[in-house]
C-alpha cells in the first residue's frame, strides 16, 4: 500500500527548527525534510520509517511548513501564490472588518501532492486544521481516507468524509462511532532510535514537567501550581502566556523544549510528571507515557482506569490520585534511589517490548486491512 501522512506543526516548533538551522529555508525539500525528521519532534518519521520496513510506500507532508512546501512546489514546477490573502467582512454583521484568511497555498500544494503521490491511504493527523471539505474533494484520488485524533475538535466540522478514524483515546473512539463513523483504537508509542541521540553522563534534574499549559489544561495547571508550593520542580513547555501573571509556574518555568531537546530533558530527569488533558476524562493515552518510560525515567502519572493495560502501576510507573499524593510520591522516590531506578528500568523494558512504533505500525496495517 502507498501512504500519504499529513501533519500540522506548532508554529513555535517551526520557528525553533529554522532558528537552529540557519539557511535551512533555502535548502531543497528533501534536505528540509531530513532536518525535520532528525529533530525528533512529534512523531517525526516514526510512522513512515516503520511502515516502510513493512514494505509500504510512505510520504510525510508537513502541511503548514511554508518553507518546506514552497521548496516542494518549486521543485515540481508549480506556480502557487504564497502571499497572505485578506477578506472583507462585517464583524457581528455591522462593523467593517478586514481579516487574514487561512493561507490558501496550504490546500494548493496539498492538492498537487495528493495528485502527484496518488496514495492508496491518506492518513490525516491534523483533523482539527486540515478541512474536511478539502479532503472530500480529494477522495476520488484515494482508496481510504483515515483521520487520527485525540484532542479537542473544532465545532461545526463535518467529518463524514472519513472512511475510518483511529484514536489513542477510547472516549474519542466512542465519540466518532456515535457520529456513525467507523473508528478504532490505536495507541501512541516510543521510537527506540531516540536512545541513540541521547547524551549520557550529564547531571540529573530531580523533578521535571514537560508539556502544554493552555486553556485546555486547567487541571494540569492546578496540579503544577500545587506542586510548585512544596517542590523544586523545573517546568518546560508551551502556553505559559495563558497563565496569570502571579502564577507560581512562571517562577519555575524554564522555557520550551522541542524534539530531541525534550527527550534529553526527560533522560536527564530522576522523575518526570505526567498529567492528561481534561478531555481524556478517565483514560490514559498521551505520548508522555511512552516517551518518559522509553528513555528510562521514572514516570509519575495520574491514575486512569485503563493505565494497567499499558503499564503495571507501582512496578513500571508510579500513579497518584491527587496533587497531595503526587507530591508525597515524588518526595518518597527522590529519597529511595534503588526503588526509583528499579521501577524506571521496568517501565523502560515494558515500553521497548510492547510500545514501540514498530509494534504500532503493524497494528495499524492490520486495522486498515479490515477496511480496504
Amino acid at each position: 500500500m502507498k501512504f500519504l501522512i499529513l501533519n500540522w506543526d506548532y508554529s513555535e516548533f517551526i520557528n525553533w527548527l529554522y532558528a537552529r538551522h540557519p539557511g535551512l529555508e533555502r535548502q531543497p525539500y528533501e534536505h528540509q525534510m531530513r532536518a525535520r525528521n532528525e529533530s525528533l519532534f512529534g512523531t517525526a518519521d516514526f510512522y513512515s520509517s516503520n511502515l516502510r520496513k513493512l514494505g509500504h510506500g510512505v510520504w510525510d507532508i508537513h502541511s503548514n511548513n511554508e518553507s518546506m512546501q514552497k521548496a516542494w512546489a518549486d521543485e515540481h514546477g508549480l506556480q502557487i501564490d504564497f502571499r497572505p490573502r485578506w477578506e472583507f467582512r462585517l464583524r457581528r454583521g455591522i462593523v467593517p472588518w478586514v481579516s487574514r484568511v487561512r493561507r490558501a497555498w496550504v490546500y494548493d500544494v496539498l492538492k498537487a501532492q495528493i495528485e502527484h503521490y496518488h496514495p492508496d491511504i491518506l492518513l490525516n493527523q491534523a483533523m482539527d486544521t486540515i478541512g474536511s471539505s478539502f479532503l472530500k474533494e480529494m477522495k476520488p484520488h484515494l482508496r481510504l481516507l483515515i483521520g487520527q485524533h485525540a484532542a479537542p475538535l473544532p465545532e461545526g466540522e463535518d467529518f463524514s468524509c472519513y472512511d475510518l478514524v483511529v484514536s489513542s483515546l477510547p472516549n474519542m473512539v466512542d465519540y466518532f462511532r456515535k457520529m456513525g463513523l467507523p473508528a478504532e483504537p490505536h495507541r501512541l508509542a516510543f521510537e527506540p532510535r531516540v536512545l541513540q541521540r541521547l547524551r549520557d553522563g550529564e547531571p540529573k534534574t530531580p523533578i521535571t514537567f514537560v508539556g502544554s499549559l493552555t486553556v485546555y489544561h486547567n487541571d494540569r495547571v492546578r496540579l503544577l501550581e500545587s506542586l510548585c508550593r512544596s517542590l523544586d520542580i523545573k517546568i518546560y513547555g508551551n502556553g505559559v502566556d495563558y497563565l496569570s501573571k502571579d502564577s507560581l509556574i512562571r517562577r519555575r518555568y524554564q522555557g520550551e523544549a522541542w524534539g530531541v531537546d525534550m527527550y534529553q530533558l526527560l533522560f536527564n530527569s530522576k522523575i518526570t510528571i505526567n498529567h492528561h488533558i481534561g478531555m481524556a476524562e478517565s483514560y490514559a493515552n498521551n505520548s508522555r507515557l511512552f516517551e518518559a518510560t522509553g528513555v528510562g525515567t521514572l514516570l509519575v502519572t495520574d491514575l486512569k482506569k485503563n493505565l494497567h493495560e499499558m503499564f503495571e502501576p507501582g512496578k513500571e510507573v508510579v500513579v497518584y490520585h491527587s496533587p497531595e499524593e503526587c507530591a508525597d510520591m515524588i518526595e518518597y522516590y527522590l529519597q529511595h534511589d534503588e526503588e526509583r531506578e528499579t521501577i524506571a528500568l521496568a517501565g523502560q523494558r515494558r515500553t521497548l517490548t510492547d510500545h514501540t512504533y514498530s509494534n504500532r505500525m503493524q497494528e495499524l496495517v492490520d486495522i486498515i486491512r479490515k477496511y480496504v
